[in-house]
């Protein structure tokens, strides 16, 4: 039996609404497991949702919710993306689950009772006194910075001395480099490998691993007094989410007898390539096998920023190219792995010429001249082909090539390989010609040409299956082929067509797009501040008008604005409603002064739960509208009275 195959992404931190970056990783796993399923391995994919510290608690209070809340409605934008793009995950791992909070304390447990290789104890208490970065959720050192500022953040991090566990890391780091050394932790690429043993060369300090401040966390099982530092809480995801703590048979399988690979960007790399083996040393458990660390990507040449506005959402692009193209052109900008460009512009271009012109074309035209010369019915093979031979020799390397990319992390590769048979199959079929054939009588040639055509895109549609699920079994469906013989087994051999099988289409499986790709307007949820994820419209997340009247719009009076200390996007209002004067807290200090805003009649919403917000409170929430770098308040057209009701 083969080997069972596990692999994860990193789970996703709940402050921000999924953008491409988080939808390559997930594809990109997605597509790596059913390969392997195709080759017969039992496999599992794990990805979710990291819901704990104190960015969460801030952006929940923002938005006058609780934690709690504010995380269920973000794991769903989530959910609904995913589900957009087609992708099926066996489980999908909340750090607010109480399976997971009972492997936390599991593993925290066992690293408590555990004595270094140098019989330390590899838990012990003592003071953090330094610098820490709520943005990043760590702690820094003075070598970290850029100026006095998080380089990540742009902003000084704060000043900590608080109680808290240690881990002694430092104990374990010549193992951690043994086993990377002997292969044992492979980390890919290479330069990512040298990149963990260029950290190792250096002071490797001790770790927290609680703190005492931080409130949303999950409590230690041995000092209530202490939460479970936010990256203890989110690396232990990796074991949570297949049993441990609750389902040893199903952990013993996919983590202790499994090939476990962890997929991610290049950004955690310290945290998942020394906190997280040694944590896994302390606790007894076997290492991860494979640690992954594709690299960033730029969008049209500029960096993907929320500040630039060119954040692309994929539900947008899945509106556009639908689930498989969007999968596609995520995975084709440039090799996997390392950093590259996103060429948005070029979207449609891309689409229309792979796979409209060159796999939705041979699908057209074979299955159509099959419908119009031979009844629908796939004709016989001829195997004295011009160029047949050649093209045989193609499609019988190309399913244990694929493999091996696929083994090797080479997805661009395996992709393009396929592609380049789709065009050696167009190239075929314009050589031989087989309207020609058709003219001078030839029809055993002509149904040989197109019978050859046809196991190309047999052969294609199992190698891309991974990649496009639902039009691979479209290009299946009109050659009369079902899921049982979706097998790479089934890829390896040329003649496995049955001639004489209906082949029916009714429409292009690529249909061409015209026009330009145009994503939507990003952060038009239209609340300044509220920290609230837009929810693609569609299924569940369609508001009933019931849920809609329950907001409270009224017209209110600035009577006086502030800043908030200490925070530069901050103001603090003082509003009439026209029933009374309460207080709200904006986060619109990047565009207007207290001078602007002051006198001025905005929109806001009255019936919001009170909220603190850097200790001041917050009864409301103004309405404003966001594109790129611009923010504009939505206000009455008219002079309307404060307390009018709007809606």
């Amino acid at each position: 039996m083969p080997q069972p195959f596990y692999i994860t992404t990193p789970i996703y931190y709940v402050n921000d609404r999924p953008h491409i970056g988080h939808a390559y990783t997930t594809i990109a796993a997605d597509l790596l497991t059913r390969f392997h399923r195709l080759e017969g391995r039992d496999a599992f994919f794990l990805t979710g949702t990291d819901e704990h510290g104190t960015k969460v608690a801030e952006a929940a209070a923002a938005a006058g919710l609780s934690p709690q809340e504010f995380c269920d409605r973000t794991v769903m934008t989530f959910k609904t993306a995913w589900k957009n793009l087609d992708i099926q995950y066996d489980h999908f791992i909340r750090t607010t689950s109480e399976r997971h909070v009972k492997g936390v304390h599991k593993i925290l447990d066992a690293m408590r009772a555990a004595k270094t290789p140098n019989g330390d104890d590899a838990i012990y208490s003592g003071y953090y006194e330094g610098l820490y970065c709520t943005g990043c959720e760590k702690f820094l050192t003075e070598k970290d910075l850029v100026d006095g500022l998080c380089p990540d953040h742009k902003r000084p991090p704060e000043k900590l001395r608080e109680k808290n566990y240690f881990f002694r890391l430092s104990a374990y780091v010549q193992k951690i480099k043994e086993r990377i050394e002997s292969g044992e932790l492979l980390i890919l690429p290479e330069e990512r490998r040298n990149e963990v043993l260029g950290l190792i060369g250096q002071d490797v300090p001790d770790f927290s691993v609680s703190r005492e401040r931080v409130k949303w966390g999950i409590p230690l099982s041995f000092d209530k007094s202490q939460v479970a530092y936010v990256w203890v809480d989110a690396l232990s995801n990796y074991i949570t989410g297949i049993g441990y703590g609750d389902d040893p048979a199903s952990f013993n399988k996919w983590w202790s007898q499994g090939e476990v690979v962890h997929l991610m960007g290049k950004d955690i790399l310290k945290f998942h390539c020394l906190y997280w083996p040694a944590m896994l040393m302390a606790a007894g458990l076997k290492v991860p096998d494979t640690i992954f660390l594709h690299g960033f990507f730029t969008i049209d040449g500029e960096k993907m920023s929320k500040s630039l506005g060119n954040m692309i959402d994929p539900n947008d692009m899945v509106r556009q190219f639908g689930p498989d193209g969007t999968r596609y052109l995520l995975l084709t900008q440039y090799p996997f792995g390392i950093d590259g460009d996103v060429q948005a512009k070029r979207f449609v271009t891309q689409y229309n010429s792979d796979l409209a012109n060159d796999l939705g074309n041979l699908v057209s035209r074979v299955t159509k001249m099959i419908m119009a010369d031979f009844g629908g019915k796939l004709p016989r093979p001829d195997r004295h082909i011009p160029g047949l031979e050649q093209l045989m020799l193609l499609s019988e390397q190309l399913p244990d090539a694929a493999y091996s990319h696929i083994k090797n992390f080479r997805l661009t590769n395996m992709i393009g390989d396929t592609l380049n048979l789709v065009r050696a199959a167009n190239k075929f079929f314009n050589d031989a010609a087989p309207w020609l054939l058709k003219k001078q009588g030839e029809i055993d040639k002509q149904g040989g040409v197109l019978y050859a055509c046809c196991e190309v895109i047999r052969i294609a549609s199992i190698i891309l299956y991974p990649v496009m699920p639902r039009k691979m079994r479209e290009i299946r469906g009109v050659l009369g082929l079902g899921d049982d013989t979706l097998a790479l087994s089934n890829a390896r051999e040329f003649f496995d067509l049955v001639p004489g099988t209906a082949i029916q289409i009714d429409q292009p499986v690529f249909p061409r797009i015209e026009g330009a790709f145009v994503p939507s307007a990003p952060e038009t949820n239209g609340i300044a501040g509220s920290g609230k994820p837009d929810l693609p419209p569609s299924g569940d997340n369609l508001l009933d008008i019931g849920d809609f009247q329950k907001a409270e719009l009224r017209v209110a009076h600035v009577l006086a604005a502030e800043r908030v200390e200490g925070a530069n996007k901050l103001l603090k209002l003082k509003i009439d409603i026209g029933t009374e004067q309460r207080q709200i807290i904006a986060g619109v200090a990047e565009y207007y002064s207290p001078e602007q805003i002051t006198g001025t009649k905005i929109i806001v919403v009255i019936n919001l739960k009170p909220a603190v917000i850097r200790g001041v409170e917050s009864r409301g929430m103004l309405l404003a509208a966001k594109s790129g770098k611009s923010l504009l308040l939505i206000r009455p057209d008219g002079d309307i009275p404060p307390g009018a009701k709007v809606g």
